[in-house]
């Protein structure tokens, strides 16, 4: 993998307006079920379109069940991960899922396993599923949109700068293309979060001044260390708690919260400072993260925003956002809730619908019903600027210093290896004492 280390600077001062024209087409009819989207999806060609999944755990094999039933001719003719087992039981399951059908296509030649393996799945297809580590994503989604291939990736997109400049740099190019992307902040998918987005803009709650996000949780799994196994493969198994791999759960977690203050306001922070460190996940099992952070991030119109995520069993849990305007606030809830206070604090709009089509489903349905339309979706961008968002976030609290944007976006500083092979040694090793070396604010360089 050869890192870029161009300094490109985006515009950051993007207005509401701007904003919200960039994102009118992923949002757009979005609040359709999803049986008319899935109706509307062959009504320019019946070609039937091969897709490629890149990364078969869950979220992957999620993503490829999702894709198979978007549209009515589609069929899964290739698959990579770094590991057989786990594409093995990824087929399996996807074959189980679509028994009868003739969806399900793999043949043993398009079983691809390895850290090259992405290339030899992508060029069997018209769509592609990104869904390893995001640390790859950067290189992966390179190389499908130069194959002129549709993508679905997941977020993150990136899990340093070098990262985030070639997501940037390849979303111009698959726009030019016309090629669709697709990124996973599922919530531009959900219609509580799309219709609180509307009403933002019909000025329900004035303009946006302050905001608070959450991912508080107990935390998520751990694969037990295994007598023989490398420090490649251990890592690989345990991405999650490895930074070059995961970013941190302000990155993988938080990203989606961050992204919907981002979208509200209708602008990106122009600095951020916080503070975070391990109070309770402290054992080598949890490599280098952090398990808790706490950022404040100012954006260009004033508005600061208060964000926390916390991986720690026993306290206090909420996944959300809350947002204050100088008309009213929004309260947002992950399980489909939304609701508008006035200033007063009276309750004036609530919405609650529970029959609401699954947002993981939507995306999906949107991407092929775009394809087939010869539409263009183009969600790179903002995955990139929200995956950056969350960077520099992780940034300030592990330095403990004030991060400013346009700085942050010059970062030549590579997570990612260069060169990726089981034989290689991971960017951090664990000391004499079997522990992970902690970032420490105050000392730690972080640009």
């Amino acid at each position: 993998m050869n890192n870029s280390k161009k300094n490109q600077k985006p515009d950051l001062q993007s207005s509401r307006r701007t904003f919200c024209k960039n994102t009118a087409l992923f949002t757009a009819g979005m609040m359709l079920p999803a049986m008319e989207m899935g109706a509307m999806a062959n009504v320019f060609n019946d070609k039937t379109l091969k897709i490629a999944v890149v990364g078969c755990g869950g979220r992957g094999t999620g993503a490829a069940n999702q894709a198979l039933k978007a549209d009515e001719n589609v069929e899964l003719v290739a698959m990579a991960d770094a590991f057989e087992d786990r594409l093995n039981g990824s087929l399996q399951s996807l074959q189980k899922e679509f028994e009868g059908t003739k969806k399900v296509n793999v043949k043993e030649k398009n079983k691809f396993v390895g850290f090259d393996a992405y290339k030899k799945a992508i060029d069997q297809a018209d769509v592609v599923i990104l869904a390893t580590p995001p640390g790859f994503r950067p290189y992966h989604f390179e190389y499908a949109i130069n194959a002129g291939k549709h993508v679905f990736m997941e977020k993150p997109v990136a899990t340093d700068v070098p990262g985030i400049r070639k997501v940037l740099e390849m979303a111009k190019v698959a726009k030019a293309n016309k090629l669709n992307v697709v990124v996973g902040l599922q919530r531009h998918y959900q219609n509580n979060y799309i219709a609180m987005e509307e009403k933002i803009n019909q000025n329900a709650i004035g303009k946006i001044i302050s905001g608070q996000v959450y991912w508080n949780s107990g935390g998520v799994w751990v694969n037990p260390r295994r007598a023989g196994q490398s420090e490649m493969e251990y890592q690989m198994r345990n991405w999650y708690y490895f930074n070059w791999l995961c970013g941190d759960h302000i990155l993988e977690q938080h990203i989606h919260n961050i992204d919907v203050a981002n979208w509200f306001i209708g602008e990106y922070p122009v600095s951020a400072q916080g503070m975070g460190g391990r109070l309770v996940r402290t054992g080598s099992e949890h490599g280098e993260i952090f398990d808790h952070h706490f950022v404040e991030f100012k954006y260009p119109g004033g508005a600061v925003i208060s964000s926390q995520c916390r991986h720690q069993p026993g306290t206090w849990s909420k996944v959300g956002e809350d947002f204050q305007g100088t008309k009213g606030s929004v309260h947002m809830n992950d399980a489909g809730a939304a609701s508008i206070t006035d200033i007063e604090g009276n309750n004036i709009f609530e919405y609650r619908n529970r029959r609401d089509p699954n947002p993981y489903q939507v995306e999906h349905d949107k991407l092929f019903a775009s394809i087939r339309n010869k539409e263009v979706i183009s969600d790179a961008e903002n995955g990139a600027k929200s995956t950056m968002t969350a960077i520099m976030g992780r940034m300030a609290t592990y330095s403990g210093q004030i991060i400013n944007w346009d700085e942050a976006l010059k970062s030549d500083k590579v997570l990612m290896p260069e060169e990726v092979t089981w034989e290689s040694t991971p960017p951090t090793v664990p000391g004499k004492d079997g522990l992970y070396p902690i970032p420490t604010p105050g000392k730690t360089e972080i640009i």
